[in-house]
């Protein structure tokens, strides 16, 4: 079933050339791919995976995120939308500059398959107040 949401571990406050730095403490990323397509856009996959009790950070991207849960639970916070629980299997899809959040669920960590199609001149994310 296709959810809406999680930036899922999404990659707050990362830039488009620096996938794994800055990313929000304990959470660990690892880039997969990246490749300049189509003109003037930038494609990044990579997992994020997030600690019991830890959360991405409100934030947004200059593009689209789509995902799969591989581990655990996460509760998705997509502005404009109710919050949603996403579990291992559940995939998602998160609209271009929609600001949204997401937090482990229990005392398991989580870890996500995310895929962005962004602008190559902006950041990957941007703090969302």
């Amino acid at each position: 079933m296709l959810k809406i949401a999680v930036a899922a571990l999404s990659l707050a406050l990362l830039t488009a050339t620096g996938f794994a730095q800055e990313a929000p403490a304990g959470i660990k990323r690892t880039p997969l791919q990246k490749l300049a397509y189509p003109d003037g856009y930038t494609v990044m996959m990579g997992t994020a995976e997030i600690p019991p009790g830890g959360a991405s950070g409100r934030h947004t991207h200059p593009g689209v995120e789509t995902g799969y849960i591989l581990e655990g639970e996460v509760l998705m916070s997509v502005e404009g939308q109710p919050d949603q629980t996403l579990n291992t299997g559940d995939s998602y899809q998160i609209p271009a500059a929609a600001a949204h959040d997401v937090k482990t669920v229990g005392d398991k960590p989580a870890k996500a398959l995310a895929t962005y199609v962004v602008e190559a001149d902006k950041p990957l994310a941007s703090p969302a107040p």
